[in-house]
């Protein structure tokens, strides 16, 4: 994989990460709309991992399969987030409704259901559940996104080891995540296990809860929110 000068080839780094970058492409794609290409991830996978054979310092300590699997993955994030196509006013709504969760989470010492969510939000039980909907029509992308942002931004931005200040604001903010995780309502809980540990699609979910693929989407947007809420409130 290295030439007579000791670098990186790119074309048997292509070669060898391909298969790589055609999982983490089938990986986010389960979890996706129809409408999204497996090409297209691909494709911005390998301009992540020839971004990572660019950048990558053998000095600065980190793995070069590590910096690649970060950088493929990042870039496969980046592509899906400059397609999302949720209007502004959607946008707005979706953090209005993170703002009530937490509000009343500060409240009432624990998750709040649906209908005192929607009252808060003046709205009637039925027309939350649609924004519910709405706000999830959008590129779903899964919540470790939330984790692994921070780390993500520090292995793009720079070849150099993280500090272990960064270390341990990395480690709390699993643990946050973890925590909003367990406070989640059971069958919140449920779906974010089924969709993200499981991989199984928004029907098969709501086959495996008997209910609509329709209210899979609404709980899972609503988990998502709750877990935003958290960490944010933290």
């Amino acid at each position: 994989m290295y030439t007579a000068q000791g670098k990186l080839n790119r074309e048997s780094v292509v070669q060898q990460y391909y298969p790589t970058v055609r999982r983490h492409a089938l990986a986010l794609q389960v979890r996706l709309p129809a409408g999204v290409d497996i090409d297209d991830l691909i494709q911005a996978g390998l301009e992540g991992l020839l971004d990572a054979l660019g950048r990558f310092d053998p000095q600065a300590g980190v793995a070069f399969s590590t910096f690649a699997h970060q950088r493929i993955r990042g870039a496969m994030i980046d592509e899906l987030r400059s397609r999302d196509w949720l209007p502004r006013s959607v946008r707005r709504t979706a953090r209005e409704i993170e703002a009530a969760v937490q509000k009343l989470q500060q409240q009432l010492g624990r998750a709040p259901e649906e209908r005192e969510i929607a009252a808060q939000l003046n709205m009637e039980l039925e027309e939350y559940r649609k924004v519910l909907l709405d706000t999830n029509n959008g590129l779903v992308l899964s919540y470790d996104d939330v984790v692994t942002d921070h780390e993500e931004a520090q292995l793009g931005e720079s070849d150099e080891q993280w500090s272990p200040a960064e270390a341990l604001f990395s480690s709390e903010r699993k643990e946050l995540i973890a925590r909003a995780i367990a406070a989640l309502p059971e069958k919140e809980k449920l779906v974010m296990a089924l969709y993200y540990q499981e991989e199984l699609n928004l029907k098969e979910i709501g086959a495996v809860l008997d209910v609509s693929e329709s209210r899979v989407s609404q709980l899972h947007s609503q988990a998502i929110k709750r877990i935003r809420a958290s960490v944010l409130a933290d």
